[in-house]
């Protein structure tokens, strides 16, 4: 290969591109990005940067002995890839003409409908999104989270330690059911309700209030809710659109198999927008952490650069999913998969002391574990996780 370009420029197409050097690929290296930051960590943007504690030049992810030899293309995204020839094109009508491709566009915040003119309403997602939210976070004034996932429920608890008060509407009846399951999920969910955080389950919200700056949340069931800031954190969409047409399997991300590879020659996919194929649950599967955008694309770019060589192993697992949350005083660690367990007990600790593991069981087989104030016998499940057979997928 004389040119690989990689399609992201953050956590996820960082790794590729190192990874790529790594395993000797000493070719044309082009980095294409929408932002026009280089490469930084967006996991503390809820937290410590949101929190004042941190500045931007704190979360640069390149090591001063990075040495990718890259052209950097930035402030620019990619609106379309033809791959017979395997050309991107830029919104700035650039075309980069490459032999591999990896593409990396992670995903963007879920907004809420007719939303987008009116001051106060913010998505955490990228560095821009935090500088402007960071603003609105008065000692004070009044929250409101909209989804009680972990992106709100990290802002919420953020917030109290900054002196607002916060209200977390979720629409779910009980808030992280769907990564934890709802036992656990209402567990965790007790920590807000500890720290003065009200929480609001059950219930859709009907509108924003306010004519220029938003004043007030509307609830279904009727209840408002004074507002001075709203977020909205009610999921992300993979960013994919820009292939619709070019040929490759789109389902909820790019369809890959379990190494990366998607169903055009060439061209791999890695981080959110990505698919793969997950044994353990015997299907495509998006994984939206941290740690898989830095552990996968080693994998991909392997498969990248030998070609069509050797067909997949589709019994063989990557790491389990893995995730933390900072919140409050608790670490919050979860890898697996929750679908599917039928049991759930809790092995150390207790509800009480916030300070717990529990192991998520299908039948004999634990197939998750989650951790509150408990790292180092985390680890330990967590590499037993990773290390034990692939069972029978969950369906």
């Amino acid at each position: 290969m004389r040119t690989v370009t990689v399609v992201g420029a953050s956590l996820a197409g960082l790794s590729a591109a190192r990874a790529l050097r790594d395993q000797g690929y000493d070719g044309r290296l082009v980095i294409v990005g929408d932002e026009p930051h280089r490469p930084y960590d967006r996991p503390p943007l809820s937290k410590d940067f949101l929190a004042g504690k941190i500045e931007a030049d704190v979360l640069a992810l390149e090591d001063s002995d990075d040495d990718l030899d890259a052209e950097w293309l930035l402030g620019t995204r990619a609106v379309c890839l033809a791959t017979r020839t395997r050309e991107v094109v830029l919104s700035d009508r650039t075309r980069v003409r490459s032999d591999g491709v990896v593409i990396a566009t992670g995903a963007r915040a879920r907004p809420l409908p007719a939303t987008e003119s009116l001051a106060g309403v913010h998505l955490l997602r990228t560095l821009d999104d935090a500088v402007g939210l960071r603003a609105d976070l008065v000692p004070g004034s009044r929250l409101v989270v909209i989804g009680a996932g972990f992106i709100g429920a990290e802002v919420a608890s953020t917030a109290r330690a900054l002196g607002l008060e916060a209200t977390v509407v979720e629409a779910m009846t009980t808030p992280l059911a769907g990564p934890l399951g709802a036992e656990m999920g209402a567990v965790v969910s007790r920590l807000h309700e500890h720290h003065g955080v009200r929480l609001l389950c059950g219930t859709g919200v009907s509108r924003l209030a306010g004519r220029q700056r938003v004043e007030a949340v509307e609830l279904a069931d009727g209840t408002v809710l004074p507002a001075d800031v709203v977020v909205v954190g009610i999921g992300a969409v993979p960013n994919i659109e820009w292939l619709i047409g070019s040929g490759l399997a789109l389902g909820n991300g790019l369809e890959c198999d379990s190494e990366g590879r998607t169903n055009v020659s060439g061209v791999v996919a890695v981080g959110d927008c990505a698919s793969w194929h997950e044994p353990r649950l015997g299907r495509p599967h998006r994984v939206e952490h941290w740690t898989g955008a830095l552990e996968r694309p080693a994998t991909a770019v392997s498969s990248l650069l030998r070609g069509d060589a050797g067909a997949p192993d589709l019994t063989k697992s990557t790491n389990a999913p893995y995730f933390w949350s900072d919140q409050y005083d608790v670490r919050i660690q979860f890898a697996g998969h929750a679908a599917g367990a039928d049991s759930v007990t809790v092995e150390e600790g207790s509800v009480e002391s916030r300070s717990l593991l529990a192991v998520y069981r299908r039948g004999e087989v634990p197939v998750a574990v989650l951790a509150m104030n408990q790292p180092r016998l985390f680890g330990r499940w967590r590499r037993q996780l990773n290390s034990a057979a692939v069972p029978t997928a969950i369906h």
